[in-house]
């Protein structure tokens, strides 16, 4: 059996987070990886419900993996709790783990409770990942238009156009 540093980030992360109960969704690069697009991604990019609770469990969560404020000067304090974590809603980490972001709020979509619905549960490697619909996905891409969001926008426009063909 391999040990757990040779699961990718993402499984690694996810499965700490499940472990404290933490509802979140995976985004980004990695749920586009998900849906089959070829283009790597570095980071991992969760989106996570709001609730008092959930930011208790979330905060729980992180200390684990040890995480700082990507970009902020090291010697800025950042308490990890859920009252910090209310106060902000996009938070951008480095850890143990490598690079995480943390978004309340997903443009253009808003609040996980906005898009949670429409998310596809993924079976990566025995966990249950709730992932952002392929549509919700498109639409972020086209809204953000940077020039890596339009690379893996082709791809993903591919991907639904061989899936509502039947091909995939």
């Amino acid at each position: 059996m391999a040990d757990d540093t040779a699961k990718p980030s993402l499984i690694r992360i996810a499965e700490l987070l499940h472990s404290h109960g933490v509802e979140f969704v995976v985004i980004g690069g990695q749920a586009a990886v998900l849906y089959g697009s070829p283009i790597p991604t570095y980071d991992v990019d969760l989106s996570y419900r709001r609730s008092r609770q959930n930011l208790e469990r979330l905060a729980a969560a992180l200390r684990a993996i040890c995480p700082t404020l990507r970009g902020a000067p090291p010697d800025l304090p950042f308490r990890l709790d859920a009252e910090s974590l209310a106060v902000g809603a996009n938070f951008t980490f480095n850890t143990s783990l490598g690079p995480l972001d943390l978004l309340g709020w997903v443009e253009p979509l808003g609040e996980y409770e906005q898009f949670v619905s429409r998310a596809t549960t993924i079976d990566v490697q025995g966990i249950p990942l709730l992932v952002l619909s392929l549509e919700d996905l498109i639409t972020i891409k086209r809204h953000l238009g940077r020039p890596k969001d339009r690379a893996d926008l082709v791809q993903l426009e591919a991907i639904q156009r061989l899936r509502g063909s039947g091909e995939i």
